[in-house]
């Protein structure tokens, strides 16, 4: 199967579940704390406005390759059906757009560079 050509707005979907793990393994293992904080702590890192932001850095600083520049313009520009919660359309489709190179990074099976991703990802936020 030929990952590019999946739909940006499945590839976000993997996207998304891909960086939530991560983000919980992250943070289970540095606060070990209840799971009230654990989801407050998660939020940072994985809030639409928090992926916004993180890829406006990424871009600004040349982070990705074309092929992934690439996923993130079709992923940014995707129409989506569903209606953004609790942001506006612009930061949902730059959220979705992150997502999007998650999710091919991790079904085309690129883990190194997707590790690289979503190190960067969390180092990010925690400079902010």
């Amino acid at each position: 199967m030929n990952v590019k050509l999946l739909n940006p707005l499945t590839l976000a979907y993997m996207g998304d579940a891909v960086l939530d793990q991560h983000v919980r393994e992250y943070i289970v293992l540095k606060l070990q704390s209840k799971p009230n904080r654990l989801h407050q702590v998660s939020k940072q890192y994985v809030s639409a406005k928090s992926q916004a932001q993180t890829l406006e850095y990424l871009i600004s600083n040349d982070w990705f390759t074309e092929e992934e520049l690439n996923v993130l313009r079709r992923g940014r520009n995707a129409k989506s059906y569903t209606k953004a919660k609790n942001t506006d359309v612009q930061t949902y489709r730059k959220s979705s757009a992150l997502e999007a190179v998650i999710g091919f990074l991790y079904l085309d099976h690129q883990h190194a560079r997707l590790e690289e991703l979503l190190q960067t990802i969390v180092e990010i936020v925690n400079e902010r």
